[in-house]
């Protein structure tokens, strides 16, 4: 293990710092990079995604997917966890927190402002961020994007309708720009690069060491996406601490409880680590992209909806390093081998 990998949480800890710092500091830069934008994703932010997902992509080993269809039972955990618990149980820790424990604090109208933001969140579960989090935590990466390709066919149809019904609103336009640019930059064109280059590199051999030439690639790549997050909204952060903080606290929650019942629902049916593993962190984290676009199409770029979702992206990269943590030292609770 490289330096990188052994120090990762220290490394994202001054990751955090030097973006916030620089982000006050020196405001023109986070407006430039927030600026470099298509389709509500930000470019420079993509392209370090884009550098954590395509060494994953060079393990898929397209032969292989056909016979995933043996093994329905993690997929099935993935669709139940992430469209009938997770978008209830968000809800659910929003309305507890933002409307109940934390109500002294926050306006009336600004917390329901909050409360969408969140549900938003809870309705929009990961696609591209999850590749990462698999190869960190050992998981099988044909598997891994298998379960990706059916949560976001489930999206296109479910999305918008379950968003709807828990914001009590009649209708939610989804972004189509914004979910079909991220799964193409996030999923389709990776996964061609990866492919491209297992098909010229024509040997087992040379794409492992290709693989392992470009591991630190990943880590480089997620560090520079935290730099990026807290850089490009360290004015938020620092305008108004206690509403991240008190934002901040059901969605953390949320996130550890999605992952908790995902690994040991996995566990129970006896599913081995490399499916267990990205199984659960697809629920626990968020397609922030797309909840933050939406948020902004309904309630405004300066709402506490978009502010919400903005928090999401905020603590979701810290605490899915933990989780990924958590995953790695508990893998002797699983069966062993992949798929």
């Amino acid at each position: 293990m490289g330096i990188f990998e052994r120090f990762l949480s220290v490394w994202v800890a001054l990751a955090i710092l030097a973006g916030v710092v620089l982000g006050a500091a020196v405001p023109a830069w986070p407006e430039a990079i927030a600026s470099l934008e298509v389709a509500g994703i930000n470019l420079p932010i993509a392209l370090l995604i884009w550098g954590m997902i395509y060494p994953m992509m060079l393990a898929v080993d397209f032969a292989a997917i056909g016979g995933l269809s043996r093994q329905p039972r993690g997929l099935l955990i993935t669709v139940v966890v992430n469209w009938l618990i997770k978008p209830l149980t968000m809800t659910a820790l929003a309305w507890l927190f933002i409307r109940g424990l934390f109500s002294a604090w926050i306006p009336a109208e600004l917390g329901d402002q909050y409360v969408a933001g969140m549900i938003l969140l809870g309705v929009a579960p990961c696609t591209a961020m999850v590749f990462v989090w698999s190869r960190l935590s050992d998981g099988d990466a044909n598997y891994t994007l298998v379960q990706v390709a059916v949560n976001d066919l489930i999206m296109v149809f479910a999305f918008a309708p379950i968003a709807a019904l828990l914001l009590g609103v009649s209708e939610v336009l989804v972004p189509w720009n914004t979910l079909i640019a991220a799964v193409g930059l996030f999923v389709v064109v990776p996964l061609t690069a990866g492919w491209l280059t297992r098909v010229f590199l024509n040997s087992p051999g040379r794409i492992e060491r290709l693989e392992q030439r470009l591991k630190p690639l990943t880590v480089v790549c997620l560090i520079g996406t935290v730099l990026l997050l807290f850089m490009v909204q360290a004015g938020s952060i620092l305008a108004d601490p206690l509403a991240i903080a008190l934002i901040a606290v059901p969605l953390i929650l949320q996130t550890y409880l999605i992952f908790w019942i995902s690994a040991q629902w996995m566990r129970l049916w006896r599913q081995p680590h490399a499916i267990a593993a990205p199984g659960a962190m697809i629920g626990a984290s968020n397609f922030f992209e797309l909840a933050v676009a939406v948020a902004i199409s309904l309630f405004g770029l300066q709402s506490g909806a978009a502010l919400a979702t903005v928090v999401g992206v905020l603590v979701e990269v810290p605490v899915m390093l933990s989780l990924v943590a958590i995953a790695n030292r508990n893998r002797r609770l699983f069966p062993t081998g992949h798929v």
